[in-house]
């Protein structure tokens, strides 16, 4: 890709949401040969305020993360935190007008354990799933825009206000939403729909992945899992109401 900061290069991002198969769908589209992903997964390039402190920023540093075959038909990355990230939809606008963006949703129950899991693993967290989920506000009260990379294990799922923000800025044929077990369950199906949206042929090669998710230590506590159903159950409705989807087994244990 050339370097030229003015020139819109990248036209589609997977935005997330972070532990919902992002990695996953990364690692197929990857295998298409009409796509060029960024060299590596997660450029964080939208979320990082320090990049965007110029009123006219330089996408020079952004661009030279894609390198390959300029005749790809479409370019572009995954960053989960996208979707989240306030600032993100506006600085992405701003570059972009026409980019295409990719949702991936899961259950914000079985995605706020997930996330602490990970947290876990890699010691940014020493408070059990349960007392950090009743820390989580005190955490990131501190936060820029009370946005927290690490501890916002619940705020992350509510989805409908971040797809709401996305919506302000780009149009609804610009962005395509799907379940995170779609694509777990059903990948052919999930990554033709994909495909489509990006205008470019069926992925051929969608045979399984190689599984890099570690198991969790424990199961979900009970009360876990009730907290966060009375937590999300409003927000889940309103998402069914939003995307016409029925989700009613995500409050089921």
């Amino acid at each position: 890709m050339g370097q030229d900061s003015n020139s819109p290069r990248v036209g589609f991002l997977i935005c997330g949401t972070q532990k919902g198969g992002t990695t996953a769908l990364d690692a197929y589209l990857r295998r298409h040969d009409q796509l060029q992903l960024a060299a590596t997964k997660e450029v964080h390039y939208f979320d990082t305020d320090e990049l965007f402190s110029d009123t006219q920023p330089n996408h020079a540093w952004y661009h030279s993360h894609f390198q390959g075959d300029s005749r790809r038909a479409a370019w572009g990355e995954s960053t989960p935190i996208y979707m989240y990230w306030k600032a993100a939809a506006e600085r992405i606008y701003h570059y972009n007008p026409s980019m295409k963006i990719i949702l991936l949703i899961r259950n914000p129950i079985d995605r706020a354990y997930s996330h602490w899991n990970m947290e876990l693993r890699r010691n940014n967290e020493n408070l059990s799933f349960y007392d950090a989920l009743m820390s989580e506000g005190s955490r990131c009260a501190s936060a820029d825009g009370k946005q927290h990379r690490v501890y916002s294990y619940t705020d992350r799922g509510f989805y409908t206000k971040q797809i709401t923000r996305l919506r302000s800025y780009f149009q609804d044929s610009n962005i395509h939403i799907a379940r995170s077990e779609f694509l777990l369950h059903q990948p052919r199906e999930c990554l033709h729909s994909i495909c489509s949206f990006l205008g470019v042929a069926p992925l051929e090669d969608t045979s399984p992945l190689r599984a890099h998710s570690l198991p969790y230590t424990q199961p979900m506590q009970a009360k876990e899992r009730i907290y966060l159903r009375s937590v999300f159950s409003e927000e889940i409705q309103s998402l069914e109401q939003m995307l016409n989807w029925d989700c009613n087994a995500w409050l089921n244990f």
